[in-house]
């Protein structure tokens, strides 16, 4: 219950940005700059000042990092597996690939926020550090038969990923910031969670469920049911306990990120189906993730 009391006010947020984004009267500009807001100034500022704030023990991270390592490589294995499946063509596979690992990096600091506060968001921080350069390399790899891209520019700029390394440094560093400055990133940071999850509920796409249903399907089952339990099995391999093995399943839980569809459409890949699974994981992990995360704090 305390799992589910957690998790529901940040989906009646997803619900309340899509219900304003078709009703509100907003123009479309207006939810592309404020997603631009989000990810390049909030959620930067997010990062870096909870991680700069904890006491980083890589020592005791490290087996929570290979454990994600692993299962978003199992993810992206599953997700290849799809074109001996289904006979859609390539710009549907290149694009529908993502479902099977990449997460949403909103969703996933808000329930760890949620759950866990300060800690919770530095140590999901911690593993989206590891895990988003991954995701990004094989996304774009995939993809580069139909587009251009320079993938190793566009990982090396990713705002989450300078945030975290950044907030990472100043944490075993040992430095700190100057009180004015320390004040300012925490009121963006208060502003980055309600602000990004009303952006990923007007973010949802739910026009394009017929496309693809085999890759759709397939991409959804992987992300929210194969992959969870396949993270569960590697976390206890690895002795994981508390906050290090929640955060694991709940990043392997997460639905598709809407970057995956921005991405899909940029490199003229099909954006519909990716659309699609980004909407479908979105609306039933309201039912997955408090399963998973209930299981796991049992």
């Amino acid at each position: 219950m305390a799992v589910v009391s957690a998790i529901l006010p940040i989906f009646v947020l997803i619900l309340l940005g899509w219900a304003l984004k078709r009703w509100a009267g907003a123009a479309e500009a207006f939810w592309r700059d404020l997603e631009r807001l989000i990810y390049y100034v909030f959620f930067p500022a997010l990062l870096f000042h909870a991680l700069s704030h904890s006491v980083i023990e890589l020592a005791r991270a490290w087996p929570m990092l290979v454990t994600g390592i692993l299962f978003t490589l199992i993810g992206m294995g599953l997700g290849g597996l799809s074109k001996v499946f289904f006979r859609d063509p390539p710009r549907v596979f290149a694009a529908a690939f993502q479902g099977s690992f990449r997460f949403n990096s909103y969703v996933g600091l808000a329930v760890a926020g949620a759950l866990h506060g300060p800690a919770g968001i530095a140590a999901i921080g911690l593993l989206m550090g590891f895990l988003i350069p991954l995701a990004n390399v094989a996304s774009v790899w995939v993809l580069a038969r139909h587009g251009g891209g320079d993938w190793l520019k566009e990982t090396l700029a990713n705002p989450l990923i300078l945030a975290t390394a950044g907030g990472v440094g100043f944490s075993l560093a040992g430095w700190s910031l100057p009180a004015l400055l320390d004040d300012i990133l925490e009121l963006l940071a208060r502003a980055s969670l309600p602000l990004g999850l009303i952006a990923v509920g007007a973010g949802l796409r739910l026009t394009s469920l017929a496309q693809a249903r085999g890759h759709l399907w397939y991409g959804v089952t992987v992300k929210l049911v194969l992959l969870p339990a396949i993270a569960w099995g590697l976390g206890m391999g690895f002795g994981l306990t508390g906050l290090w093995f929640e955060t694991a399943i709940l990043l392997a839980a997460l639905p598709v990120s809407s970057v995956a569809y921005v991405l899909a459409v940029r490199m003229r890949a099909d954006g519909q189906v990716i659309a699609a699974q980004v909407a479908l994981t979105t609306l039933l992990s309201l039912l997955t993730l408090p399963l998973w995360l209930g299981l796991a704090r049992a």
